[in-house]
């Protein structure tokens, strides 16, 4: 009889590997192919501008055998401003998945539910009233983020901290911080204020290896402990009581998942401004990509690279001017917003 059933074992156990085996596998094939467009649109931004560039100035650049006006366009300008799209679209994917899969709700995202408007309120706070400069405004965003997510995380309740009503609080505490940020602006001094609001946009114009260097060790520091949560994060998909059974200690992890994802969308904020949607439409995109409602951290990671890197080329070239980034990500991000209301509303 056991040699029977170790031959042929349950239909049911077997499915589900072969489920999950599917999953994997589709996901390591979206992964590698969000790997390669993003590749493919890094070249594109060290090549296209004003200034042509081809495919041997590129490689020269790179290898460091460039000189003069290539180099600098390519290594000063082109290089930073593509390597921050996709550390700052990285991180705004990482920060939209966590908070999607805590809440189990596509609204869930740090633009939604008022922690990336907290960042911004942080920053504005030092830049306007403090005059800080880079390094305190990263700072004042960071802090004006957790400040918001232990506000609306109290506000929401023992019941509300994974669902719906998390994410009703988050809304109407983003609106009045929106409100406040709009009259710092108003009651600021005009100079400041132009500047407060060019980089309220959100925008990687005049950005280089400055910013790049202290935003890509500080997203390096917050992806170690994420990649350790990552498992647990799963987990906890399933549902509480589910996680507890299998040993995850759920309100100290919980805390630490919102604290990294709020960090993540802080250190977007505080180097190029609140860069809206990506957070949102990542983990979504990546979801339907895959197949699956669970689909890690790297697939929203890849994914918001791409949208970002993607954005910010458009808002360079396809419209005679620059643009600032976050324009194009609000016009997209905002149709997207409106299409998954309306589906989630007849759900």
């Amino acid at each position: 009889m056991k040699a029977l059933i170790h031959r042929f074992p349950p239909h049911g156990r077997n499915a589900g590997q072969q489920v999950s085996f599917r999953i994997r596998t589709r996901t390591l094939a979206v992964c590698l192919a969000l790997t390669a467009l993003l590749l493919l649109l890094a070249f594109f931004s060290l090549t296209a501008g004003r200034f042509d560039t081809g495919t041997a100035d590129v490689f020269n650049a790179l290898s460091g055998q460039a000189t003069g006006k290539t180099r600098m366009i390519i290594l000063e300008w082109r290089l930073p401003r593509m390597l921050l799209a996709m550390l700052l679209g990285a991180a705004l994917g990482l920060g939209g998945a966590i908070f999607q899969s805590l809440t189990r709700n596509p609204l869930g995202s740090p633009d939604i539910i008022g922690f990336a408007a907290g960042s911004h309120t942080g920053a504005l706070v030092v830049l306007l009233l403090f005059s800080g400069g880079y390094y305190a405004t990263a700072f004042g965003a960071l802090g004006g983020g957790i400040v918001t997510a232990i506000l609306v995380y109290v506000l929401a309740g023992t019941t509300g901290q994974q669902g719906f009503r998390l994410i009703v609080v988050g809304i109407g505490t983003s609106a009045m911080l929106s409100a406040f940020n709009a009259w710092l602006i108003q009651k600021a001094d005009l100079e400041m204020a132009m500047g407060a609001a060019f980089w309220a946009a959100g925008s990687l114009n005049g950005l280089g290896f400055e910013q790049l260097r202290p935003s890509a060790a500080l997203f390096c520091l917050l992806c170690l402990p994420l990649a350790a949560l990552a498992r647990p994060l799963r987990q906890m998909e399933l549902g509480d009581d589910v996680a507890l059974a299998s040993g995850v200690t759920v309100r100290r992890t919980r805390g630490l998942l919102m604290l990294l994802g709020v960090a993540l969308t802080a250190l977007a904020t505080a180097t190029a401004g609140p860069i809206s949607f990506i957070a949102l439409c990542a983990p979504q995109i990546a979801r339907r990509l895959v197949g699956a409602s669970s689909v890690g951290l790297l697939a929203p990671g890849l994914v918001g690279a791409v949208l970002l890197v993607l954005a910010d080329a458009a808002a360079q070239h396809a419209f005679g001017r620059q643009l600032p980034v976050g324009i194009m990500t609000i016009s997209v991000g905002g149709l997207y917003l409106l299409w998954l209301l309306i589906r989630e509303g007849r759900r």
